[in-house]
């Protein structure tokens, strides 16, 4: 990994991290955005992940031009987990958040909710985001009702059957302060190439010590990228098993594990039959691979609160689960679920 750091103010107040892949057509909006939102005491982290389609000149160029920029280059690809890594260990800044190469951001955005950050004096805070979907843009909420308000983020995990802010698994709608790096909250699992968000929120859910959600709008999710992994079936999608695995093992060390489990273990459970009802848009060989490992997954979770979470499901996702349940060990043949 290659970079080197711009004459910038010496005290830096938010780092941002951006990683970038094979994104030269996103990028140029996601870089004048950056500009439009650039401060003295900002920084961008631009960490190219061993691109090879053009976006490392757009990245150089940046380099030189905007203000508070840092360069930073993966020999090889290690993925986006690997990628936000790179660039939180350069961070300086006391207050740090995150921001997708393909992504971009309204004017002015991070030093609002730097202002509101400050302001609550919380660990960290959750925002609302606009997907956009070619031309449709649609605001998406975080799963939680008290706005502007300092919590415990171990209190917005539950209930178990409905959505909370635990599952708006998406590191760059908010801002983080310094003392969860400093902890080891901040990081991902390296090298987990899909579901990197998981176990990260899980952990900052279970650890940190207080949260606000913002309904403040300024980050567009651009969904739909057809380099994005959420649209190519091959096996690097298959991530999620080790992803939610670690959110399971983790959480069953808990103190508050038998309140905690049922929640992780039925998030799980719908993510798996998630991919299942849309299989065949794996290859054939990932999808018989999907099948092996969904149902392996299935026998190692704890059976009494797997079997809460089935009966908690409606009778179509139930099914599917139970018969995927049911295949014989090392089974990797067989039709869709």
């Amino acid at each position: 990994m290659t970079g080197r750091r711009p004459s910038v103010t010496a005290v830096v107040k938010l780092s941002v991290i951006v990683p970038f892949y094979n994104v030269r057509a996103y990028a140029p909006d996601t870089l004048r955005s950056l500009r439009a939102n650039a401060r003295d005491d900002f920084e961008f982290l631009l960490v190219d992940d061993c691109s090879s389609d053009g976006t490392i000149e757009l990245l150089e160029r940046a380099e030189r031009e905007l203000p508070g920029a840092v360069l930073l280059r993966h020999e090889r690809n290690g993925g986006l987990a690997t990628a936000r890594n790179t660039g939180l260990d350069a961070a300086r800044g006391e207050y740090l958040t995150y921001l997708d190469g393909d992504d971009w951001l309204a004017p002015g955005y991070f030093a609002q909710l730097l202002t509101c950050m400050e302001e609550l004096g919380c660990d960290f805070v959750r925002t609302d985001h606009v997907q956009v979907t070619g031309q449709e843009r649609t605001v998406h909420r975080v799963p939680h009702g008290r706005r502007g308000e300092v919590m415990s983020p171990r209190d917005a995990i539950l209930p178990a059957t409905r959505s909370t802010s635990v599952d708006y698994a998406f590191a760059w709608a908010g801002m983080y302060h310094r003392r969860l790096a400093d902890r080891g909250l901040l990081h991902f699992t390296d090298g987990l190439r899909t579901a990197e968000d998981r176990p990260w929120i899980w952990r900052l859910h279970r650890e940190a010590e207080s949260f606000a959600v913002t309904g403040q709008l300024g980050v567009f999710y651009r969904r739909g990228v057809a380099s994005s992994l959420t649209q190519i079936g091959d096996v690097r999608q298959l991530d999620f098993i080790r992803a939610f695995d670690q959110v399971i093992a983790e959480t069953a060390k808990d103190p508050n594990a038998d309140e905690l489990l049922p929640k992780a273990v039925r998030t799980y459970c719908a993510i798996i039959s998630h991919h299942m009802s849309s299989i065949e848009r794996f290859e054939p060989a990932v999808a018989r691979k999907l099948r092996a490992l969904s149902a392996g997954a299935l026998k190692r979770l704890p059976q009494d609160h797997l079997k809460d979470a089935l009966n908690s499901m409606d009778s179509r996702r139930a099914a599917r689960l139970r018969r995927l349940r049911h295949r014989p060990a090392g089974s990797s043949t067989g039709a869709a679920a």
